[in-house]
């Protein structure tokens, strides 16, 4: 779990650095994230801790004598089994109700830190007045770093200030209630609100008090302008507007989903060919009661055909001309419906994905401990060694097979559900075929072994012929 929140951190830092944000909504999109990373933390720890305990088991010989004692492997792991099975179930129902929360959580939480970023909301060359009593325009730039900055503060109602600076870096205090900018080569242009005249008691002006504007500039080299944003905070959006993808529903959701995709797959169908119906005088529908119903009435006129032999030859241009336009315009539009189509379909497809993801991640863990348990048993080897070495690389093809499955499912080549069980229907004979090398103390990685599989094969062949 560290190494994969530490790889949440290595994708997101640019979003999470700068923001002034509190320690406790970092813990919050902390815990989020680690309970959605649990599908790929979960089988690899299933997979070491059974590697590493019938090693141990092995290693020390008491595996030798609970076989020895009458007990096959079978009967060992039975009691494992049990609790990996009950894992497993856990699991599909962590999978099936509290992942789809967290992603939830964290990616509308992650949306907000995201555009939180201050730099976003200053764009070149126009007047920013996002922040409260500023207006900050610059000339170009990008991220923390401008060029050519011109701020006009009038927070202050008795006072206009507006400084330019050739360069400013942007930073934000760690409590967030501040902005700094960090100037270079500038000038600061105050001025005072207008002073009104004093008159003594006679009614005259007294002298010196005349209605000024004072004013001074100031120029600097380098200078820090301190900017108070404490409106401009983490503002927490409405979770609903993320409840719709794929990866926030339960299996009974997504079904739910998919059945409303095919009910408007096809009605969008019924309705794009009403259209290409209507819009032309060359077709009617067949066997339609409303058509007759119409017709017996006297309300619908009917076609009536016109031989091309006796348009002239102007009608006849104009006919052709008028014909191809509508031919091309539906071909553009049989187009757009096309792709439109594809996309619903692609959507459809997504949700398959994570419906099965589910189910292939209860059984990778069954699979995965029946390749772990057994192949601790014929190495030998206990501890944070040669186990550690063989689940990092079993488990580097199992992820490797998973995302495989998952893009070529994503890109058409396979089916959903094939894409997202290539891994396990991968694993499965190997977990058989390890499993029973355990339980028949067979040397796996030996010649013997190998010699009767191909034989028994061999027989099976010749029986069948």
């Amino acid at each position: 779990m560290f190494i994969l929140i530490m790889q949440f951190f290595w994708v997101y830092i640019d979003d999470l650095i700068g923001k002034g944000l509190s320690i406790w909504v970092i813990l919050e999109l902390l815990l989020y994230v680690s309970a959605s990373l649990i599908p790929l933390a979960l089988p690899l720890a299933i997979l070491l801790s059974s590697l590493m305990t019938f090693g141990n088991l092995a290693e020390s010989n008491e595996l030798t004598a609970l076989k020895s004692s009458g007990l096959s492997l079978y009967k060992i792991m039975r009691p494992l089994t049990v609790v990996v099975i009950f894992i497993a179930g856990f699991t599909f129902y962590f999978a099936n109700y509290v992942i789809p929360v967290a992603n939830l959580k964290w990616h509308s939480l992650i949306y907000d830190i995201q555009n939180t970023k201050l730099s976003t909301i200053i764009t070149p060359g126009v007047y920013t007045k996002e922040l409260e009593g500023y207006a900050i325009k610059v000339k170009e730039g990008n991220d923390s770093l401008f060029k050519n900055i011109i701020i006009h503060d009038h927070s202050m109602p008795t006072e206009y200030k507006t400084i330019k600076a050739k360069e400013a870096r942007l930073y934000r205090s760690t409590n967030g209630m501040y902005l700094f900018f960090d100037l270079k080569d500038g000038a600061i242009y105050e001025e005072l609100d207008i002073q009104s005249p004093i008159y003594l008691p006679n009614g005259k002006e007294e002298p010196g008090t005349k209605s000024t504007r004072p004013s001074r500039i100031s120029h600097f080299h380098r200078a820090t302008y301190k900017m108070n944003v404490t409106g401009f905070k983490l503002n927490r959006t409405e979770e609903d507007v993320f409840t719709d993808k794929f990866e926030m529903l339960n299996v009974f959701q997504i079904n739910a989903a998919t059945d409303s995709l095919k009910r408007k797959q096809q009605k969008i169908k019924a309705s794009f060919v009403e259209g290409i119906i209507a819009s032309s005088g060359y077709f009617f529908k067949v066997n339609s009661k409303d058509n007759q119903k119409m017709d017996m009435m006297g309300r619908k006129e009917k076609a009536t055909p016109i031989n091309i032999n006796e348009l002239t030859s102007a009608e006849k241009i104009t006919a052709t001309n008028e014909c191809i336009s509508k031919l091309r315009r539906l071909n553009n539009n049989l187009e757009s419906q096309k792709e439109f189509m594809k996309t619903i379909s692609h959507e459809e497809d997504q949700y398959w994905i994570e419906f099965h993801r589910k189910f292939a991640l209860t059984y990778a863990i069954i699979v995965l401990f029946f390749i772990g348990a057994p192949l601790g048993a014929i190495i030998r080897r206990g501890g944070f060694g040669a186990p550690v070495v063989i689940a990092a690389f079993i488990f580097m093809l199992y992820f490797v097979l998973i995302s495989t499955g998952e893009n070529l499912a994503d890109s058409y080549v396979v089916a959903p559900w094939f894409g997202m069980w290539i891994a396990a229907l991968f694993f499965t004979p190997i977990s058989v075929l390890i499993t029973k090398a355990a339980a028949d103390d067979s040397p796996i990685f030996g010649r013997e072994f190998w010699g009767k599989i191909f034989k028994k094969a061999k027989k099976n062949a010749g029986t069948i012929h």
